[in-house]
């Protein structure tokens, strides 16, 4: 018989930390933690956008790593989509919306160049991996990772692992690469001049400056509710800035969020990226890593001569034009423009067109080109057993 000498108040400890160790509370726990330190890291070293930046590095270390599978709330993720989606729309008012009018026939042809390049891209790599041609574009189109896999669900066949890696490696490489090229030499960047909420209060009343956040947070909310419900492309982004974009159009001015804010959706951004990618799940995962990889590098440089063209035809400043090009979507370059001096309505202007483009127009023709593939792949098996026979 074998007796157990560990001491019975000992068992039971491990017993419960054995049974919370698959519990969702002490996941989210360790996560917060884990991304937590990156952030402090990140913050410490000077890394540009370190509370974005530093929870996805850590966290894409820790869950390789760490023996319990971290979690992150779909809830809090959506709380920084809120916040993210509010200061967007902040910089929206008549001005700039008559200035988005202006330029709508150019975000409707650099949306069709950069998708047209993505979909040329796609069949390259399609080439050289060997996995179905349909398969990669939808992973290689940038128009949000949830709608591509979506639209990837909806076709029967498609590959879900490849559309859903190549879709995170693209963010992953976007959200890291294109700060690092914004705060180096290239660009001359400075932080926002976004007011706290201490600094507003020495010109408005304190219970004024209270009553008009609460409304202003209703508001928000309710949009973002009311934008699900009506199915719209990432609602907790799209809502909120709508809701405040026709409030500032109309006069009502809402109060400038503080910074610590910001932070906090960088964080919770930060921290829901980096526990996308699972290389575990994908076959060959070293080849498609590379290539998904130099497919990323090109699209972001494709991305940096359609800037320069915008610049050219348009006078918009450097940074502006870069991240309103950058193959990323409205919230991971929302978060990056809502911390530095750029024109932040520009910047979600023209990710905001692609995503809706994207999201409309572009799976129609998705869906064909997979019905023309399958037609292909039964016409070519027909031929071969007939050349067996």
């Amino acid at each position: 018989m074998i007796v157990d000498s560990k001491p019975v108040g000992m068992r039971k400890i491990m017993s419960v930390l054995n049974i919370n160790k698959q519990s969702k509370s002490v996941k989210l726990l360790l996560t917060t933690i884990i991304g937590l330190m990156g952030g402090l890291i990140f913050m410490n070293i000077h890394f540009p956008l370190p509370w974005l930046l530093g929870p996805m590095t850590a966290l894409l270390i820790g869950s390789r790593f760490s023996k319990i599978n971290l979690y992150w709330s779909s809830n809090i993720r959506n709380l920084g989509l809120i916040i993210i989606g509010y200061t967007l729309g902040l910089s929206i008012n008549k001005d700039t919306l008559l200035q988005i009018v202006q330029q709508l026939p150019w975000m409707l042809v650099m949306t069709i160049a950069l998708i047209t390049f993505s979909a040329i891209t796609a069949l390259v790599v399609s080439k050289l991996s060997g996995i179905d041609y349909p398969s990669i574009l939808i992973g290689n189109i940038p128009g949000g990772l949830a709608q591509m896999v979506v639209i990837g669900e909806e076709m029967e066949g498609a590959n879900l692992t490849v559309i859903t890696f190549l879709q995170v490696m693209r963010v992953i490489l976007v959200v890291f690469c294109v700060p690092l090229i914004v705060f180096s030499p290239l660009y001359t960047v400075e932080k926002s001049g976004f007011t706290t909420t201490i600094e507003q209060a020495a010109s408005v009343s304190l219970n004024g400056l209270v009553l008009k956040i609460i409304l202003f947070t209703i508001i928000t909310v309710f949009f973002a509710l009311l934008a699900k419900k009506f199915k719209f492309p990432t609602p907790y982004l799209l809502g909120p800035i709508l809701g405040i974009a026709i409030l500032n159009i109309s006069g009502f001015h809402a109060p400038k969020l503080s910074p610590i804010l910001l932070d906090i959706a960088q964080f919770s951004m930060g921290s829901y990226v980096g526990l996308l990618l699972k290389p575990e799940k994908i076959q060959n995962k070293v080849k498609i890593m590379t290539l998904g990889i130099i497919n990323g590098v090109v699209m972001i440089v494709f991305s940096l001569g359609l800037s320069y063209i915008l610049i050219r035809m348009h006078g918009i400043e450097a940074t502006t034009s870069f991240l309103s090009m950058a193959p990323g979507s409205a919230d991971q370059m929302g978060v990056i423009a809502s911390v530095i001096s750029v024109d932040v309505s520009i910047v979600a202007s023209y990710q905001l067109f692609r995503m809706l483009f994207v999201n409309i127009a572009v799976p129609p023709l998705l869906r064909r080109i997979y019905i023309h593939h399958m037609k292909n792949n039964q016409a070519y098996r027909f031929d071969s057993v007939k050349d067996n026979q």
